[in-house]
């Protein structure tokens, strides 16, 4: 079966980079479709896909659509049961289903002030008390799943799952507003940034320039902390 992917912009999007890992990163045939988040035809775009009106958004072959990314993780994990989704073992599938959720409504001050973006570092970002508890939570979560789960392999439970997928923009945004963090943190944001396939979706949002820049703050700024190929 293969998947129609509505996403939009790579470099700012971060539901459509948890949209596309989830198919990318376990080898689930889909093709990708841009909608124009800033080019102002999304309503446009997804006017064949209702009640969508956010990326992402898939469509099997049957014309099936599934909206929102924590919907499209579980259609996906249930109709693809051989492709590991999921973490095999009880109590660290449980967990990670909890992580996944806590993000998917959680973590507002971070996701509110520190839109993920792509093209660079910023340097001297101010970091409220909000954001702070935003970073402690992810922390203890984090450090929970590899203490845990995550002996065989460098995710947070061991092996890839969607768990990892949901937090990937979370760890971009923490690289590009260089937030501080603990070693172990740090170790986890470098495993993503530097996995190929987040090499890729950020090397083809680079293709694209935007006048103005989406969230462009007035801050100097550093090269972008992961490979720039």
């Amino acid at each position: 079966m293969t998947y129609d992917l509505f996403i939009a912009d790579q470099t700012f999007s971060s539901w459509s980079l948890r949209g596309w890992l989830m198919l990318e990163k376990f080898s689930l045939s889909y093709q990708a479709h841009m909608v124009g988040l800033y080019d102002g035809t999304m309503a446009q775009d997804l006017s064949e896909l209702a009640p969508a009106q956010l990326v992402p958004v898939m469509r099997d072959a049957d014309g099936i659509v599934v909206g929102d990314s924590l919907a499209m993780a579980e259609t996906l994990a249930e109709r693809h049961p051989e492709a590991g989704l999921w973490p095999s073992d009880p109590a660290a599938r449980a967990l990670a289903r909890w992580m996944v959720a806590e993000m998917h409504s959680g973590f507002t001050a971070l996701r509110n002030e520190c839109p993920m973006q792509l093209l660079h570092q910023y340097h001297g970002f101010t970091v409220s008390d909000a954001v702070k508890s935003d970073l402690a939570r992810l922390e203890e979560l984090w450090s929970l799943a590899r203490t845990r789960h995550g002996a065989n392999g460098p995710w947070l439970f061991g092996a890839y799952s969607l768990a990892d997928v949901f937090y990937a923009p979370v760890a971009a945004r923490i690289a590009g507003y260089d937030l501080p963090i603990s070693e172990l943190a740090q170790a986890y944001i470098t495993t993503t940034l530097t996995d190929p396939a987040f090499r890729e979706w950020r090397a083809e949002g680079l293709k694209k320039s935007y006048d103005p820049v989406p969230y462009a703050m007035d801050l100097p700024t550093r090269p972008w902390p992961g490979p720039t190929q």
